[in-house]
């Protein structure tokens, strides 16, 4: 991955946390991949044998009843989950779309830092809207507009 793609892909992502106020011991991972490694995962843990543009594995689950349990000694940083973006997918949207490929590569990391935070578009048009919303609230704060 080219380093600025790194550094940008961290900027996006740091000033989404600020946005979103989670705290700086807030961690979340990130892995690029190609549509064929992205079409693999979709289809295992989706059951959509599709490429998709980004997935998102949280690691906190909400527990029904008292809420998270208490882990004592546990690691102080919070840590979201993963962010999987097909490199492909970015780029065939970015054509599609009319805009740079740094611009959907960020919306897709924010789009997937979103959906570790509970956020599902496919929930109702609602939940769409307010997704919608936040992605188009961080894109603009980093000025990256549509």
């Amino acid at each position: 991955m080219p380093l600025k793609t790194e550094e940008s892909l961290r900027i996006v992502l740091q000033k989404t946390a600020e946005l979103l106020d989670l705290s700086d011991d807030t961690e979340v991972s990130i892995l690029l991949v190609n549509n064929e490694v992205i079409r693999e995962l979709n289809r295992d843990y989706r059951k959509k044998d599709t490429a998709t543009d980004v997935l998102s594995f949280p690691l906190e689950e909400e527990i029904e009843g008292d809420g998270e349990p208490s882990v004592i000694g546990g690691p102080t940083e919070r840590m979201l989950g993963d962010i999987v973006i097909s490199i492909e997918r970015a780029g065939e949207q970015a054509i599609e779309y009319g805009h740079s490929f740094e611009r959907e590569l960020a919306f897709l990391a924010v789009h997937g830092m979103l959906h570790l935070l509970g956020h599902d578009h496919e929930a109702d048009a609602g939940a769409k809207k307010i997704m919608r919303a936040e992605e188009d609230r961080i894109l603009a704060a980093l000025g990256i507009g549509r």
